[in-house]
């Protein structure tokens, strides 16, 4: 083992502790929640070392970063996972080595991704993000959509081909009524994801919880959550 390999078998150690923890916590099964490593800013070298250890989800926010990443990793069994505002010029290649798109905000976006992942022959998951921190305009500062317009875009999506419709993503908001309180607004999403599976009994899928808050999101009841941090080490900061 390398010396970074070592490293990152340590921090995943670390990480399975304590999703294992907070799941004996919440009397939920360990199966129940899968961890999602969100690998931007690090290379393709830390995804083939974290692929070797096990990790079989990876997640990455920006195109022009994970593009050239996934296609250096295209021998792994590995699920590529879109967590960041995708910009519909960006579909094209996102829809070539992403799984699932956890940023689904707006119908235009939607309509981009159907068309591409026809043309390339492909089902795409999708999860609508929830915006607990959305405006006047009905989106949020990191992206999202109100907890009251999920239901028309999911639908959207569910009737788009090419496309599955999977659940829902949040991250936890930092203004608003649940700035700070991070627990209230993943129960919040799970009441909304509640409401989705009424309409879409197999969206059952609830993105939630990062390296700070993984915690809480595994009391509420996410599904997955997104760890990057805490496995990869602090990022070094950008400009």
């Amino acid at each position: 083992m390398t010396e970074r390999k070592d490293e990152l078998a340590a921090n995943l150690a670390k990480v399975e502790e304590r999703i294992a923890a907070a799941c004996a916590a919440a009397g939920r099964a360990r199966e129940e929640v899968t961890l999602i490593v969100v690998t931007k800013t690090y290379p393709a070298s830390d995804v083939r070392a974290l692929a070797e250890l096990g990790v079989r989800h990876v997640a990455e926010n920006r195109d022009q970063d994970a593009a050239p990443k996934a296609a250096a990793c295209a021998d792994l069994p590995l699920t590529w996972h879109f967590v960041g505002q995708l910009q519909t010029n960006k579909v094209r290649s996102v829809v070539g080595y992403a799984g699932l798109v956890q940023s689904v905000d707006r119908s235009r976006l939607v309509t981009a991704l159907s068309k591409e992942a026809v043309r390339a022959g492909r089902e795409l998951g999708c999860l609508v993000q929830v915006a607990f921190d959305a405006g006047a305009d009905g989106r949020g500062e990191r992206g999202g959509v109100a907890p009251d317009q999920v239901g028309e875009l999911a639908g959207l999506v569910a009737s788009s081909p090419g496309l599955r419709l999977d659940g829902l993503m949040t991250v936890a908001p930092l203004t608003g009524e649940y700035a700070g309180r991070q627990q209230a607004a993943f129960e919040r999403l799970m009441d909304v994801a509640t409401d989705l599976r009424r309409a879409h009994p197999a969206a059952n899928m609830v993105s939630a919880g990062m390296s700070a808050d993984l915690e809480q999101a595994v009391a509420a009841g996410a599904t997955h959550v997104r760890v990057g941090t805490a496995v990869l080490g602090v990022r070094p900061r950008l400009g």
